[in-house]
């Protein structure tokens, strides 16, 4: 009996487990089912509202264009074709998942970055993945909550603290060039751009940021590799689709490797952080208690001056909001700048008569002094250096899109309407590109931005630095360090296109490489010559 009894259990506990794992399975059928259906239901709305714009061929209905936005020089040529053909804008899907409207003209441009703030979103598609790095910042927050910030770090992008911020780039790019002078000595006149430039926007915004000289550009910094690794690893998750959803990332090697790197960079700052607010803390009590003359104090950098922004109540940024608002200025102005610096270079290598116009402006700035560095006050005296900058800008924009989704319908011209919640990718690339507003748009011609030309110019066909409210905080700081670089690098080398060692190729037909911002294939090779060397003393940045 009693062993009936345990055949009997047995079974019954079988047919129960049989119909847990049966109610299971059908749950989770039945939640797949509905998440399809939604996704369906949602992708043929959209295709519908967005049908007013024009849609370029298809995979399929379901699939759209999956696959066809390339981070190539083919994918580049891509964008050309499409705004050769639809001039304006034209929709586009990834799957059921993304719908957006790719807009690449001035008129239809302008609505959309000057929407105001209120109601302007930064979507999930490219900041999400910034966001375990870069916290609630100024470049991902929305709303109320990036007023306040943008009101709070306003004063750290004042004239006057920028004149103090051209001593550090004057500083870092002389280590530079010091490097290259070096490599020339012992007959290495063939160098690649980026390798060096980056290297010394790092160091100059370590400086800037944190008043931290880090030697990186003589000898490695774990900080530096990490904040290099970080930028790798964001590209390569943008492009894997699998990898967007957080769940799956985490658990890949590669999101353990992020994490990693993560941790370094977030301790250094946090570390910073805290260490200055216990100095200024310090300073206050010193100052209140004592009644002898202070003594005088070092010039402010950013995290000093973001720890010292109040808002109206008499509130300022706590602890974790300056770290990573920190983390946005090393991650946003580093690379950016890097790439428009070393284009720049690049393309008055290729136009030597450009490039000689641009010395001579430099030298006669110089003469006269013992010491070659740019003050502030200098900038204003470099017209033609400024519209080669612009034009290179132009051509070769180191960020090649911006995106928004809005909380409201957008009208555009032609009776177009952008549904609340689609996403709009703004193509800078496209913009500059675009044959109905640049003529032979695809030369380097500076004299486009001749102050005889601007009134011409439409006021969002030039948007390196995008525009609206939303525009980039940092373009003075961006536009002086290029201006002090590309000037000091014109006084002492002269430049020509030179060769990709592995390739054996002039770099004349480089091929470039949009990622975070725009690179090149192989790198950006030019050949030196020196032409000073006569002041390769340090200057002082205290």
């Amino acid at each position: 009996m009693s062993l009936l009894e345990n055949v009997l259990s047995q079974i019954f506990t079988w047919i129960s487990w049989c119909l847990d794992l049966y109610m299971v399975g059908t749950g989770l059928i039945t939640v797949v089912v509905l998440w399809i259906g939604r996704l369906l239901v949602r992708h043929a709305w959209y295709t519908h509202r967005l049908s007013c714009f024009n849609k370029p061929p298809t995979r399929s209905w379901l699939l759209g264009h999956l696959g066809q936005m390339q981070s190539t020089e083919e994918g580049l040529q891509k964008v050309d074709k499409l705004v050769q053909n639809y001039r304006h804008s034209c929709s586009w899907f990834l799957g059921p998942f993304y719908h957006l409207v790719r807009i690449f003209h001035p008129d239809y441009v302008k609505p959309l970055l000057m929407a105001s703030a209120n109601i302007t979103i930064k979507d999930e598609l490219i900041y999400h993945h910034l966001r375990p790095w870069l916290g609630q910042s100024l470049l991902i927050s929305n709303g109320e909550d990036w007023a306040r910030r943008r009101r709070l770090l306003t004063p750290a992008f004042h004239f006057g603290i920028l004149k103090n911020y051209v001593i550090m780039f004057n500083s870092s790019a002389k280590t530079m060039h010091n490097k290259w002078f070096r490599l020339l000595a012992e007959s290495n006149t063939n160098i690649e751009l980026f390798s060096y430039v980056t290297l010394m926007t790092l160091d100059s915004l370590l400086k800037c940021a944190f008043s931290y000289k880090s030697n990186c550009q003589e000898s490695p910094s774990e900080y530096v590799s990490a904040i290099v690794e970080l930028s790798d690893l964001i590209i390569a998750r943008r492009h894997n689709i699998l990898h967007h959803w957080d769940w799956i990332y985490w658990r890949t090697q590669k999101g353990k490797q992020f994490k990693r790197a993560i941790s370094v960079v977030h301790r250094f700052t946090r570390e910073v952080v805290q260490k200055r607010r216990a100095l200024i803390e310090q300073q206050k009590t010193t100052d209140t208690q004592s009644n002898i003359t202070p003594a005088p104090q070092r010039k402010k950098d950013f995290v000093d001056i973001i720890l010292l922004s109040e808002d109206k109540n008499g509130q300022g940024l706590t602890d974790e909001e300056i770290q990573a608002e920190a983390d946005t200025f090393m991650f946003a102005g580093h690379d950016t700048t890097a790439s428009a610096i070393c284009w720049t270079l690049y393309n008055l290598a290729r136009h030597t008569h450009y490039q000689e116009k641009c010395r001579q402006e430099v030298v006669d700035l110089m003469e006269g002094r013992d010491e070659h560095e740019i003050e502030w006050e200098d900038l204003s005296g470099l017209p033609f250096t400024t519209m080669c900058i612009k034009e290179s800008l132009r051509l070769h924009c180191p960020v090649q899109a911006v995106t928004r989704r809005y909380t409201q319908d957008m009208e555009l011209p032609g009776d177009c309407t952008v549904p609340a919640g689609t996403i709009c990718l703004v193509s800078i690339y496209g913009t500059h590109h675009n044959p109905a507003v640049w003529a032979n748009p695809h030369e380097y011609d500076p004299l486009r931005f001749d102050r005889a030309n601007l009134k011409s110019i439409s006021s969002h066909a030039f948007i390196p630095f995008s525009s609206g409210p939303r525009n980039c905080i940092g373009q003075k700081f961006a536009m002086a360090e290029l201006q002090v670089v590309v000037a000091l690098t014109l006084l002492r080398f002269r430049l020509t296109p030179g060769e990709n060692p592995e390739l054996g190729s002039s770099s004349g037909g480089v091929r470039r490489l949009p990622q975070l911002v725009l690179h090149a294939e192989g790198g950006l090779w030019l050949q030196l010559e020196s032409l000073n060397t006569s002041d390769l003393k340090e200057p002082s940045d205290t």
